[in-house]
């Protein structure tokens, strides 16, 4: 084969991928928010920390990682068995408190999140924040996104079973009229911790893990893929993983909503 020929050959390869995921893009995108979008993870884990050497218990990072995407209440028991000296209703509004104040000095988004955002934005695919963190903290992220970056979001408050529940997902999905299975096949969730794989991949989404800031391996999570940087991901990638996915259940590509 000659060089033209080649060059011939490779446009045309492009062209059929191109045309391949044509109509295949998500029908919306849900992203989970700690570990996921922002890198706060080491925010929480040096809250948990501060709030032990104040007020005693056996507390470190390893425990925090322990606990990572348990809702706070949990998190708050936890640390209550471990020996923490407050009341454990008291415990996630001040843990919130330090997550915040950190935040305040410096939202860690994670390298080519926002890029992401902002090309689902122009592409008119709509995003939705589901986090079991409380609203107030979700408002914080959603506020500094790119503009109109998420059409809405769920939170740890909003009185929903909680994750590994599939419960936050498909009332996220409701949100945007999505309601069916096949709907759902064609929507995309991001998460970072087994506790929200599992709950993403139960409301039926195409589950793509980021391994880029959790130390625990969730690589042979029940998800459909794994992605360790957002550098270079493109609407095309995201449209590709749709598109895989239909190939492999066997679906028709679903209508747009």
């Amino acid at each position: 084969m000659n060089k033209e020929h080649r060059k011939r050959a490779s446009r045309a390869g492009s062209a059929d991928k191109a045309r391949s995921v044509e109509g295949r893009r998500p029908l919306a995108v849900f992203w989970d928010m700690d570990g996921t979008l922002i890198d706060s993870e080491p925010y929480w884990h040096q809250a948990e920390v501060d709030l032990a050497r104040k007020h005693g218990g056996d507390w470190n990072t390893d425990m925090g990682w322990q606990v990572s995407g348990k809702p706070l209440p949990k998190v708050a028991g936890v640390m209550r068995e471990r020996g923490l000296n407050l009341p454990e209703d008291k415990i996630p509004d001040l843990l919130i408190n330090g997550v915040i104040a950190m935040e305040e000095r410096h939202m860690p988004w994670i390298d080519g999140v926002r890029h992401i955002l902002a090309d689902l934005v122009e592409a008119g695919i709509p995003s939705i924040l589901v986090t079991t963190s409380p609203r107030r903290m979700a408002q914080a992220v959603v506020a500094k996104a790119p503009d109109g970056a998420f059409a809405d979001y769920v939170c740890g408050d909003d009185g929903l079973a909680q994750k590994p529940d599939p419960a936050p997902y498909l009332h996220a999905a409701g949100l945007l009229g999505i309601t069916s299975p096949d709907q759902m096949v064609s929507c995309l969730a991001f998460e970072d911790t087994l506790t929200g794989i599992t709950s993403a991949v139960a409301s039926g989404a195409t589950t793509v893990a980021y391994t880029g800031t959790n130390p625990v391996d969730t690589s042979s999570g029940p998800q459909f893929a794994s992605m360790n940087s957002y550098a270079g991901v493109t609407l095309d990638d995201l449209s590709a993983l749709i598109a895989k996915r239909l190939e492999r259940s066997g679906s028709p590509a679903a209508q747009t909503c």
